[in-house]
């Protein structure tokens, strides 16, 4: 038993096979209980699992709405922000191959004063810390964007090129199956021009994960 509801909080006592244990609440993986010797204090979810009902039977405890954040497998959204001084809308969709890396498309539409834009990015996100609620990640990829220029006196083709990017961002859990999500993307467009293109966008919006 744990002083506080968290691996760093010490170990103050040990209930001994076959005690009485009552449980008083829990906090995400964490029980407070009691034991008949009025010992109080925090137990882990895997040592509660260990624990027998009075008909000999292991309890079965349903994880945390935390545990599935950590844990989740699909992952879709929708963000707005801006992309070199435009409004752009995205929406993705991604797959986690583990807690700690997921693989990701999105589609977005940027909107500027002079001409408008497609984007479609492939990427490889990495979450060192996925049990975080406030859970940093990183991201990089490639994708491709077409530039579509407003009507002027003088036509201007639609331009097709490809791009590649970095990223930082932060996840926050907010609740059920619901969390915010905040990214920044550095872009290098590679154009038929003598020069690549360099642009930062950064975006905020909500996801839903399962």
């Amino acid at each position: 038993m744990h002083t506080g509801p968290g691996r760093g909080y010490p170990i103050f006592y040990i209930a001994e096979r076959g005690e009485w244990i009552e449980i008083l609440k829990r906090k995400t993986d964490w029980f407070k209980v009691r034991t008949h010797r009025k010992k109080e204090g925090w137990v882990y979810i895997d040592e509660m699992r260990k624990t027998l009902d009075p008909l000999g039977n292991h309890w079965s405890f349903k994880k945390s709405d935390l545990e599935h954040f950590s844990n989740r497998t699909w992952e879709f959204g929708v963000m707005g922000g801006d992309f070199d001084g435009a409004r752009t809308v995205t929406a993705y969709g991604s797959f986690a191959f583990s807690p700690n890396l997921a693989a990701e498309i999105s589609g977005g539409q940027v909107l500027g004063e002079f001409s408008d834009s497609w984007l479609i990015n492939v990427k490889l996100v990495s979450q060192p810390f996925p049990e975080w609620r406030y859970s940093p990640f990183f991201t990089i990829g490639t994708g491709y964007i077409n530039t579509s220029p407003h009507a002027t006196f003088a036509q201007v083709a639609d331009r097709d090129d490809f791009l590649s990017h970095v990223g930082v961002g932060l996840r926050i859990y907010l609740t059920r199956r619901f969390l915010f999500r905040a990214e920044y993307d550095y872009y290098t467009i590679f154009t038929s021009s003598d020069e690549n293109e360099e642009i930062g966008e950064w975006k905020l919006g909500f996801g839903f994960f399962f």
